[in-house]
C-alpha cells in the first residue's frame, strides 16, 4: 500500500477523534451536569432569578468513592453517611468505597480457605465471616484511640484558647492558634472549623460540625459552653479554664480506675484467649486427637456448643470490664 495513503489514513483517524472529543467537550461545558448545576446555582442566587427556598452548603462533601456510578449505588445503602462519618471520625483516608472492597476482600480470603481446608460448616462460616470483620474492627480502633487522644488534648486545648482571649485575640484567631500550635489530631478539627468560619461558615455551625466529627461529651460541654456564652455574655476566658479543669479531673479519675481495674482485664483477656491458643497448641502437637473436633458429629456438636459459650463470655467480660466516668 502507498505510504501517503497510509499517512492520510492516520491523519484522517486522528482528525475524526479529535473532531469527536471536541464535540463532547463542547456539549459537556455547556450542557452537562456540571454546567446544569453551576446555572441552576447562578439563577438561584441572582436577584433577578427564581429565589429557591434551598440552602446551598460552601462546604467541600466528601466523596464515597471514585467512581460516579458506585457512589449512586453506595448512596442507595442504608445507613452509607453513618458509615462515613465513622471513616471521618476515625482519621483513616478510607472511603466508603474502599472500606467495602476491604471487607469483601477479606470475606473472598476466608471463603476461599476454608474452601482449601475442607473445614465444617461451623468453622467455615466462621473462617468466611471473621476476615470480613476486620476492617469495621481496624476502623473501630482506630477510632476509639483517634478520640481518646482529642480527649486528652481538649484541656490543653481551652487553656491555649482561654490564654489568647486574654491576651486579646478574638474567639475564630484562637481557635486558629489552636490548630497552628496544638499537635494532631485535635490541630485539625479546630483548623477545619477555623477555615470554615473564614469561609463563612457562621460561628454556631462551625462549632457543631466539630461536636459531629468529633462526638465526645467533653468537647460537646465546651462547645456547649462558649454557645450560651455567645447568647448570655460572661467571661468565656474563665468558663473555659473551669471546664479544663474539669476534664483534667475526671481523666484523672479515670486513670486510677484503669489501674485499680488492671488486675481484671488482664483476667478478662487471658480468659478470652485461652481456649484459641489451647487449640492451636494442640493441632500442632497432636493433630489426630483435635481433627475429631471437626470430622466426628459429636465432636461438630460440642465444638460449636462451646465456640458460642466463648463468644458469648467474650461479649460478657468485656461488658463488665467496660468502666465510663
Amino acid at each position: 500500500m502507498d505510504t501517503s495513503l497510509i499517512g492520510f489514513a492516520v491523519l484522517l483517524f486522528l482528525a475524526i477523534v479529535l473532531l469527536i472529543e471536541g464535540i463532547y467537550l463542547y456539549w459537556n461545558s455547556h450542557h452537562g451536569p456540571a454546567a446544569k448545576r453551576m446555572q441552576e446555582r447562578v439563577l438561584a442566587m441572582s436577584a433577578g432569578g427564581n429565589v429557591s427556598s434551598q440552602q446551598f452548603s460552601i462546604l467541600k462533601e466528601r466523596l464515597l468513592s471514585g467512581s460516579p456510578l458506585l457512589t449512586r449505588i453506595l448512596m442507595r445503602m442504608p445507613r452509607v453517611q453513618q458509615l462515613d462519618r465513622l471513616l471521618q471520625q476515625s482519621g483513616l483516608d478510607w472511603s466508603v468505597a474502599r472500606f467495602c472492597g476491604y471487607t469483601c476482600a477479606c470475606a473472598v480470603l476466608g471463603f476461599a480457605s476454608g474452601v482449601m481446608l475442607h473445614l465444617p460448616f461451623m468453622f467455615f462460616a466462621l473462617l468466611t465471616c471473621a476476615p470480613a470483620l476486620l476492617p469495621a474492627w481496624t476502623l473501630r480502633r482506630k477510632r476509639a484511640k483517634r478520640l481518646s487522644l482529642i480527649e486528652r488534648q481538649l484541656p490543653d486545648a481551652a487553656d491555649l484558647i482561654g490564654r489568647a482571649l486574654r491576651a486579646g485575640h478574638s474567639f475564630p484567631t484562637a481557635l486558629g492558634m489552636v490548630g497552628q500550635e496544638m499537635p494532631e489530631p485535635i490541630a485539625n478539627e479546630f483548623r477545619i472549623a477555623f477555615d470554615e468560619i473564614n469561609y463563612g461558615v457562621s460561628m454556631n455551625d462551625a462549632l457543631l460540625n466539630i461536636v459531629t466529627r468529633v462526638p465526645i461529651e467533653d468537647l460537646r460541654y465546651f462547645v456547649i459552653a462558649v454557645l450560651i456564652q455567645r447568647e448570655a455574655g460572661g467571661n468565656l476566658a474563665e468558663i473555659l479554664g473551669n471546664i479544663s479543669e474539669i476534664i483534667r479531673e475526671r481523666l484523672k479519675l479515670f486513670g486510677k480506675i484503669r489501674v485499680l481495674s488492671a488486675e481484671g482485664r488482664l483476667s478478662a483477656w487471658i480468659l478470652s484467649l485461652l481456649p484459641f491458643v489451647i487449640v492451636a497448641i494442640v493441632s500442632i502437637l497432636n493433630p489426630g486427637f483435635i481433627r475429631l473436633l471437626w470430622n466426628d458429629p459429636i465432636g461438630q456438636k460440642c465444638s460449636s456448643f462451646a465456640l458460642m459459650l466463648t463468644i458469648s463470655g467474650i461479649f460478657w467480660m468485656r461488658k463488665l470490664i467496660r468502666i465510663r466516668v
